[in-house]
């Protein structure tokens, strides 16, 4: 290629990349929903991603346990060319050659062999079915997790922004302020002071806001960090944060349907299910094992000599003496001790989430109808002193602080909302079966 068609190649590449950016920028933010959100995170969050593959892996494990119940089949085919020392076997006579070969045979033969009874082997599969279903309780438990960590990301982000709402509410306030007391000052009625105030509050709400904008930026890229998007997509969430009531339960009736339905607590008791079955399989070393071994085929000295054998026998297997049983035995039952006492200490555990959850329910309701008063209130006394402010009744340290003040308020507002949105979904998690009651924690009932 020329160097002129090269550079114009060169240069093609260099505008369509520079417009693919631009493309790329100028796109419309994402606009995700809580439930997109959370639906994204189970398809492509690490943690559910292994223990579907612990699943997969059991699952494996439990089909291996049960072919050591089903028939063992094989084929095997000799053509043997073979040479034999008959004094090196004993038998050594007058007149009998010592060496006989070299001669050959051809073998062909099906092979088959079957446990009729082996209790050991049985109860070996069986614990493995429970195993099996531990990890699936387990498989479900890190998707319940997974909601429950992508809605406090997701409410992080509501939460970044609507500071940014309350702090551009702020600014905007305080640009009137200033206007206002540049006009005022103008005309006389004002002094140099006032308006240097009010260019210091209008400063503070500026940087507020900034921050507000950068901690809501950074909230959006945990989330799409968690949920398996690209961290550089532009995001919008497209849920503000608002103050959503459920409808208030008693944990006495909430903690046993949450044992019922709460997968790691049922994983816990299918895992000493199975550490049962494994103790039942240790005392199964000591029985009796039935086999049944058998094999057919043809024997011959050459292809046309080859006649039809087989073999068919039974065997019984006894252990008469198996240390290792006892030390087995002494490890399982450990184990079935220690998943009891995780058992029991989860009940509790259970209890006490629910119970709190309810107590920070309740207690974030009431925060969340004091704080709307309080901000209604400041926002009144804003209004007040900005027109005492305009009338020339006093200075503007009244507006000052009263913007201070709802400030104030409305940080507290957010916080007591998303204290409560937090505490459902920490109910929701709580009181178990979180991916199929999620719902009626997102809206409203």
């Amino acid at each position: 290629m020329r160097p002129h068609g090269r550079s114009l190649v060169f240069s093609l590449l260099v505008v369509l990349t520079l417009r693919s950016v631009s493309a790329a920028q100028s796109s419309e933010p994402f606009r995700l929903t809580l439930q997109e959100a959370i639906e994204k995170g189970l398809r492509a969050n690490l943690s559910v991603l292994v223990a579907n593959s612990q699943v997969q892996e059991a699952q494996g494990t439990s089909t291996r346990r049960f072919s050591q119940l089903l028939p063992r089949v094989r084929t095997r085919s000799y053509a043997n060319l073979q040479t034999v020392n008959l004094a090196a076997l004993g038998i050594n006579f007058p007149g009998v050659p010592t060496l006989i070969g070299p001669f050959s045979n051809y073998d062909f033969r099906v092979s088959a062999d079957e446990n009729v009874v082996d209790l050991q082997s049985y109860r070996a599969w069986k614990a493995s079915k429970f195993q099996v279903q531990s990890d699936k309780l387990d498989y479900q438990d890190a998707r319940d997790l997974i909601i429950r960590s992508i809605a406090g990301f997701y409410l992080n982000g509501q939460a970044a922004q609507a500071r940014i709402e309350a702090a551009q509410t702020r600014v905007a306030a305080s640009d009137a302020l200033y206007k206002l007391a540049r006009d005022k000052h103008d005309a006389g009625t004002a002094t140099g002071v006032d308006v240097l105030r009010a260019q210091v509050q209008l400063a503070n709400d500026k940087q507020a806001l900034l921050v507000a904008q950068n901690q809501y930026k950074q909230s959006l890229l945990m989330l799409a960090r968690n949920i398996g998007m690209n961290p550089g997509t532009p995001l919008e969430l497209a849920e503000p944060l608002q103050y959503q009531p459920v409808p208030r339960a008693q944990a006495e009736s909430l903690v046993p349907s949450a044992l019922l339905s709460r997968p790691d607590y049922l994983s816990l008791a299918s895992q000493r299910e199975g550490l049962v079955e494994q103790q039942r399989a240790n005392r199964a070393r000591y029985y009796p094992k039935v086999s049944i071994i058998g094999n057919y085929g043809g024997l011959g000295r050459s292809f046309g000599s080859i006649e039809p054998t087989g073999l068919i026998q039974g065997q019984v297997d006894f252990t008469i003496f198996d240390r290792d049983r006892s030390g087995e035995a002494q490890e399982l039952t450990s184990r079935v001790h220690r998943v009891d006492d995780q058992i029991s200490d989860l009940r509790r555990g259970i209890e006490e989430e629910i119970r709190e959850a309810l107590l920070n329910l309740d207690s974030a309701a009431d925060q969340v109808s004091v704080a709307r008063e309080g901000r209604d209130l400041a926002q009144r006394e804003l209004e007040l002193t900005q027109d005492r402010f305009q009338s020339g009744v006093t200075n503007n340290v009244e507006v000052v602080t009263a913007q201070d003040e709802l400030a104030r308020a409305q940080e507290n507002y957010i916080v007591a909302v998303a204290s409560y949105s937090d505490a459902k979904f920490a109910l929701a998690r709580a009181a178990g079966g979180t991916e199929k009651n999620i719902g009626q924690y997102l809206t409203n009932p």
